[in-house]
């Protein structure tokens, strides 16, 4: 595994970088063209980012995550919200969280409502659709996470390195305070290759197909009172939403 600063993608090979590598990584000047907006109407959104709620599933016991879950369909340039369900990964992809329907509390109308979030959904959604070069529609599911130092250190993902089950999955980081680690891992899926960096400017986005890698962030570590790091993780799937006939 190979570490270094982020290796930005060139927006206009982000879909050969996909279908070539497994991955791409976006600047923020990158990200809000391709969303269309400028950096000050996606930094409006890292507001709503303050008033997640707990995440009561944590089977570590931990009260370092907060979230919110919501699901839309991409038809074209269409975007719709779908009726609030839960949450479900199988277990073979998750082992610690998998197999049980999670129920999070929705993210904030008034934030789905800005302009910046259905532009910037919509935006990656016609990326993935060039990388798969398909028109179909794409089921999403959005979460916002604020992992936290309140247990003395967080873990942005407890289950470790883990596909997603979507086809698309990208991480956007939202902000950090107050913290060392939170280090991006990526992994081949059948293979032994691997990159490793830190996100450090808001709205870096890190793009990933999802049957080919897999990805992990390393835990957090204090360095003032309340630090924390917030992200955005969307993922595109082909067919219908994981775990459909799980959900309540």
């Amino acid at each position: 595994m190979t570490t270094s600063n982020p290796i930005y993608t060139h927006p206009l090979h982000v879909a050969e970088a996909l279908r070539k590598d497994g991955y791409a990584v976006m600047p923020p000047q990158d990200v809000a063209a391709l969303a269309g907006v400028t950096l000050a109407e996606l930094n409006a959104l890292a507001p709503s980012w303050d008033a997640l709620e707990l995440d009561n599933y944590l089977k570590d016991g931990g009260r370092y995550r907060r979230r919110r879950h919501s699901c839309f369909v991409q038809d074209g340039a269409e975007l719709t919200q779908s009726p609030h369900r839960a949450h479900w990964q199988p277990l073979e992809y998750n082992a610690l969280h998998g197999g049980m329907n999670r129920l999070f509390e929705p993210i904030l109308p008034a934030t789905v409502a800005q302009p910046a979030w259905q532009a910037l959904v919509r935006g990656i959604g016609r990326l993935c659709s060039a990388a798969r070069r398909s028109s179909a529609p794409w089921y999403v599911e959005a979460h916002q996470f604020r992992i936290d130092t309140t247990d003395g250190i967080g873990r942005p993902t407890p289950e470790g390195a883990h596909p997603a089950r979507g086809d698309f999955v990208a991480v956007l980081l939202v902000g950090r305070e107050g913290i060392k680690g939170g280090e991006t891992r990526i992994f081949e899926a059948d293979g032994p290759n691997g990159k490793r960096f830190t996100m450090t400017e808001p709205w870096t986005m890190l793009l990933l197909d999802d049957a080919a890698v897999i990805h992990e962030s390393t835990p957090i570590q204090p360095l003032a009172d309340h630090g924390h790091r917030d992200t955005l993780v969307l993922t595109w799937r082909a067919g219908g939403f994981q775990g459909q006939e799980n959900a309540p």
